[in-house]
C-alpha cells in the first residue's frame, strides 16, 4: 500500500505538488505571514499551507486581503503575500494591488486557475 503524505510533508518528497512548491519556495524567501481567502481554484494551496508553520490571516473579502498584505508591508518592510480563488476572487484584488502598485510597495499575488478544459466554459 503506498504511504499517504500530509500536504506538507509532500514538501519533502519527490511527490510534491505545484501548490507545495509555491509554499516551499515562499517560506525559503523569508516569508512568514500570508493573507488571504479561501475558494475553490486555490485550495491546493491551501492544502499545502495548513501543516507549513506560514501564518494565514483569514479575512472576509479579497479586498480586505489585499489591503492588509499592503499595510502589512508597509509597516514591516517585508513582502505583503495575498492568495485568492479565480475570477471574482482574482478581481476584487485589483484596486489594492494599483494602490500598492502606485507606491511601489512590494506584493505577491497568487490566484487559483481552473482546469484549462473549463476555461471559457463559467467555470470559475
Amino acid at each position: 500500500m503506498k504511504q499517504q503524505y500530509t500536504a506538507y510533508e509532500k514538501l519533502q518528497c519527490e511527490e510534491m505538488t505545484g501548490a507545495g512548491h509555491v509554499i516551499q519556495d515562499l517560506k525559503k524567501l523569508g516569508v512568514t505571514t500570508v493573507f488571504g481567502y479561501p475558494g475553490g481554484a486555490i485550495l491546493p494551496v491551501y492544502d499545502a499551507l495548513y501543516e507549513s508553520g506560514l501564518k494565514h490571516v483569514l479575512t472576509r473579502h479579497e479586498q480586505a486581503a489585499i489591503h492588509a498584505a499592503e499595510g502589512y508591508a508597509r509597516a514591516s518592510g517585508k513582502v505583503g503575500v495575498v492568495f485568492a480563488t479565480s475570477g471574482p476572487g482574482a478581481t476584487n484584488l485589483v484596486t489594492g494591488l494599483a494602490d500598492a502598485y502606485m507606491d511601489s510597495i512590494p506584493l505577491v499575488v497568487i490566484t487559483g486557475q481552473v482546469a484549462t478544459p473549463l476555461i471559457g466554459k463559467d467555470g470559475f
